[in-house]
């Protein structure tokens, strides 16, 4: 089974993925997110990585597709696909760059993770990606905040599309789409 987990900053979506996994063995969690250096951003993850069962095991890296294609049948969290977004616009150093270059270098990697996605079939783990929802509120001043925006809704979209399930979690609570 393929779950897309999504919902707002806080609202309890990878708490809620990670028991979509729980009691699955040996899981590959994927970090696909950029690292940052101050002491919040090391907080979070440390809450995170205190979360995860010792079994699990954690691959940093917005290769995604690959991580998907090598871990055979063992089951797969991806947290998450907001900040695998920032890293890859991050490492590219596109965030100036004009719509068109930015779009073109996103869905070829998000082409590869589709199609990844698509590869699994019902005899392999359960993947859980986990991603955060945006454009529910007001436009964004800045257009960096905006390109983002549009383009996480177009990786959501195009994910949700080849899972068999979608939660969207809000408050804590999981609403099954």
């Amino acid at each position: 089974m393929k779950i897309l987990v999504t919902g707002g900053v806080r609202s309890g979506k990878s708490r809620h993925a990670e028991t979509l996994v729980a009691g699955s063995g040996d899981v590959t969690y994927v970090a696909a997110g950029p690292v940052y250096d101050d002491a919040d951003w090391a907080a979070r993850i440390a809450a995170h990585r205190g979360r995860r069962p010792a079994s699990w095991t954690t691959a940093e890296t917005r290769d995604v597709a690959g991580v998907l294609r090598a871990s055979g049948a063992a089951p797969v969290l991806v947290d998450c696909l907001g900040t695998w977004l920032t890293g890859v616009i991050d490492d590219a150093g596109l965030w100036d760059a004009r719509v068109e270059d930015v779009e073109a270098h996103v869905l070829g990697l998000l082409d590869d993770l589709v199609a990844a996605l698509g590869e699994r079939g019902p005899e392999t783990g359960h993947v859980v990606l986990v991603t955060n929802e945006v454009g529910l509120g007001v436009v964004p001043e800045h257009r960096s905040a905006r390109l983002f925006r549009d383009l996480l809704g177009t990786v959501n979209q195009r994910v949700a599309e080849v899972c068999g399930e979608v939660h969207l979690v809000v408050a804590g609570r999981v609403l099954r789409l």
